[in-house]
C-alpha cells in the first residue's frame, strides 16, 4: 500500500480507535481544536480500526490496548503490516502498567506508550512526537521497562550474529538512542552530522532487524549493550525544556522529567 505524504502545511491526520464513543468523542474534539490536526475516522473495534486504516491512511493512530475484538495489541500489528516502515505511527493508550501490555505494545510496534489517565496536552504532544518518527513513553512505564526488562525470560529474537554485525560506532548509537537520546543529540554527543547518526540508526535497525527505534530500545536490553545504571552525561552546553512527558524518561521530584538512568556500555 502506497502511504499518504505529508507535507508540512498538511495537518496531522490520526485515527482514533477507542471501545467507548464518549471517550472517542473527546478525543476528536481535543485534536481537532488544535488546528493542525484532523480526524480521519473513528472506530469502536479493532476489526474496525484495522479497515479504516487502510482506508484512510492515518499519520497516526490512538489505539485504545483493550480495543473490543483481537484487541489493541493485535490490531496495531495488522496496521503497521500494512503500511511501508514510517509511514503510519501508533500511540497505545493502556490502563494496565503490567509487562505484558508494556512488552506487546512494543512488539507490535507502538512507538508511543500513554496511560488513559494523561493530561490532554500531554496527548496531544505525543500524537506530534510519534509523528515525527520519535519514540515515547509515559515516565512510569518508561521506568518499569528499565526496572524489569532484564529479568524476563521472553526476549526478541536477536541472535549473535546480528550483534556481529554492528560496527563499533553502530553500537554506540545503540546505546545512545536507549539513552533517549534523538538523532541530533547523538550528533552533538558524537560529533558528527545529524545525516549521519540518522544513518548508523538506520544500518542498525536494519542489522537488528527492529521495526523501530522503541524494538531497537528493547534490543539494546536484550543484548546487553546497555544496563539501568547513571544518567548518561549531559551533551555541553545543551539545556534540555522540563517537560511532562520525555522519550524514555521518569518523573523526578515535583513533576519534571529527566533520562532514565541508562548507561551504555563498551562495545
Amino acid at each position: 500500500m502506497e502511504p499518504h505524504t505529508v507535507s508540512e502545511s498538511e495537518p496531522l491526520r490520526v485515527l482514533i480507535a477507542e471501545g467507548q464513543g464518549l471517550v472517542r468523542a473527546g478525543f476528536r474534539l481535543l485534536l481537532e481544536a488544535q488546528g493542525d490536526m484532523v480526524v480521519t475516522a473513528d472506530a469502536a473495534t479493532a476489526d474496525d480500526a484495522v479497515a479504516a486504516a487502510r482506508a484512510t491512511q492515518p499519520d497516526v493512530v490512538l489505539m485504545d490496548l483493550d480495543l473490543p475484538g483481537v484487541g489493541g495489541i493485535e490490531a496495531t500489528s495488522r496496521i503497521l503490516d500494512a503500511f511501508p516502515a514510517g509511514a503510519t505511527h501508533v500511540v497505545m493508550l493502556m490502563t494496565s502498567r503490567s509487562d505484558e501490555a508494556v512488552f506487546g505494545a512494543l512488539r507490535a510496534g507502538a512507538t508511543g506508550l500513554l496511560l488513559k489517565d494523561t493530561e490532554p496536552d500531554e496527548l496531544v504532544e505525543a500524537v506530534g512526537v510519534v509523528a515525527r518518527g520519535e519514540a515515547l513513553l509515559a515516565p512510569d512505564l518508561a521506568t518499569r521497562l528499565v526496572a524489569d526488562f532484564v529479568s524476563r525470560p521472553e526476549r526478541l529474537r536477536c541472535t549473535p550474529d546480528q550483534l556481529e554485525e554492528l560496527t563499533a560506532r553502530e553500537r554506540e548509537v545503540v546505546g545512545l538512542v536507549a539513552s533517549g537520546l534523538g538523532n541530533e543529540e547523538i550528533a552533538e554527543r558524537l560529533v558528527i552530522t545529524r545525516a549521519t547518526a540518522k544513518t548508523h540508526v538506520s544500518r542498525a535497525l536494519g542489522k537488528l532487524q527492529a521495526r523501530d527505534r522503541a524494538q531497537l530500545v528493547v534490543l539494546a536490553y536484550e543484548a546487553g549493550l546497555v544496563r539501568p545504571g547513571r544518567l548518561a552525561p549531559a551533551a555541553p552546553e545543551r539545556v534540555a525544556a522540563p517537560s511532562p512527558i520525555s522519550r524514555f524518561g521518569r518523573y523526578a521530584p515535583r513533576g519534571r522529567v529527566q533520562r532514565a538512568a541508562l548507561h551504555p556500555l563498551a562495545a
